[in-house]
């Protein structure tokens, strides 16, 4: 008997995954629970393991191609891995593809009646497309894919157009999704010849192509700003090299300044609370906990886990929280739910060398804090040229929301708390 490898739940506003790589071939034997199949959505990439124990038989999702929810991935037949690969059943391949694609057919169908009413001459008048109707997730859809829902085949009651409407039209491209001439599409200068024969072109993988929207959103949306400030990190580096060995050795974790700067930057938060709120169409939604995003660089792209309810940790507690997400990163293990929920970003370009940056918010978070290079630099101190440890400070916020004082005082706030890092501990 056959069992089915199918698409696993992907996470809350996850609908589809690209196939990144299958690590077996039809033939060869798998054991229950092996991972099979790479799978790539717009927030992590995550692999699909084997429901029993037996042969590949058919992969129905090839490598790049686009599934959904609960899409038929392939077949694991009963053997030990020394029969040859079962043919292909094209008939077979055409029914999965249709079946994890919803409701494509109906889509198909209710466009080829309506060419073939045309060539009938049936002047009938189909109903109206009822997109705002039908639901939030045509309208997810429509807002992920850009295709206009309104000039989608429908085929649900009243003419409304369902999900499996939507993703047909997403699938087979813009010729059934609008009738209505393609937007013009910026097309690259092609390349000298000798300059062409030394590039590779590489699809962008999903996680990629999200940053991209996001990034470009951000800046597209809202009225960003950038201010900056310089903190002194002297002692904050003086306290960490006294106690760092006694650290790890209590709690298991290497003190680093993340800790430090999580602690200030709720402190901050507390005292000016629209910097920790977001819009929502007309209103200001004000929250009253902390869920402090942290980027992470991967070799996959930037992902940023969620120390939730910062306020109520240590900084020993903050430390162990962000080890335990940067190895997860690193190994591609982190959950969709531990990147959801963040009220605010910070972001590390100092671990590269980053002298100075202006940070790109984490939509639709209101404001991010850029961390640098600690470089030792001349300063005047009591009137006295002294050599100390500088950072620079970047905080890029939305000027919709948050006025100039309110920025300005929260980088104060920051950097007051790490000149005098008692403060973070007596939570002054």
């Amino acid at each position: 008997m056959a069992t089915e490898i199918r698409v696993p739940t992907l996470g809350e506003s996850v609908s589809e995954a690209t196939i990144g790589k299958w690590f077996k071939k039809p033939g060869d034997a798998v054991k229950a629970d092996e991972p099979l199949v790479e799978l790539e959505t717009d927030k992590v990439t995550l692999e699909v393991n084997a429901p029993a124990a037996g042969v590949l038989g058919e992969i129905v999702a090839k490598e790049g191609e686009t599934v959904g929810v609960s899409a038929l991935l392939g077949m694991i037949s009963a053997g030990d891995g020394k029969a040859a690969a079962p043919a292909k059943d094209e008939k077979k391949a055409d029914a999965a593809v249709a079946q994890a694609a919803g409701k494509a057919g109906a889509a198909t169908s209710a466009d080829a009646q309506k060419k073939a009413g045309e060539v009938a001459g049936d002047t009938q008048i189909k109903p109206a497309t009822k997109a705002a109707d039908s639901g939030p997730a045509v309208s997810r859809l429509a807002a992920e894919s850009g295709v206009d829902p309104s000039k989608v085949a429908a085929s649900g009651k009243d003419g409304r157009v369902t999900k499996g409407d939507m993703l047909a039209a997403i699938a087979t491209g813009p010729a059934v999704a609008s009738a209505a001439p393609a937007a013009p599409v910026q097309v690259r200068a092609p390349s000298a010849p000798d300059d062409a024969s030394r590039e590779e072109r590489v699809k962008m993988t999903k996680l990629r192509q999200t940053i991209a929207r996001r990034l470009k959103e951000a800046q597209t949306n809202a009225a960003m700003l950038t201010t900056f400030n310089e903190v002194d990190m002297t002692n904050v580096m003086a306290l960490r090299n006294q106690y760092k060995d006694v650290f790890e050795k209590k709690h298991g974790v290497k003190l680093g300044f993340m800790g430090f700067f999580v602690k200030a930057c709720v402190q901050a938060l507390k005292e000016l609370p629209a910097v920790n709120a977001e819009i929502d169409g007309t209103d200001i939604v004000y929250k009253n906990y902390y869920h402090i995003g942290v980027a992470v660089g991967t070799d996959k792209g930037l992902v940023v886990p969620v120390v939730r309810d910062a306020d109520e940790l240590s900084i020993a507690g903050v430390e162990k929280k962000i080890g335990e997400f940067g190895k997860k990163a690193r190994d591609g293990a982190l959950k969709i739910e531990e990147m959801q929920g963040g009220t605010f970003t910070i972001s590390n370009g100092g671990v590269y060398g980053s002298l100075m940056s202006t940070p790109i918010l984490n939509a639709p978070q209101s404001a991010i804090l850029g961390m640098h290079k600690i470089q030792e630099r001349p300063m005047v101190v009591g009137g006295q040229i002294v050599i100390r440890p500088m950072m620079y400070l970047a905080v890029s916020y939305d000027h919709r929301i948050i006025d100039g004082k309110e920025a300005v005082t929260f980088l104060v706030r920051v950097k007051e708390g790490l000149e005098d890092p008692a403060r973070l501990v007596l939570d002054l």
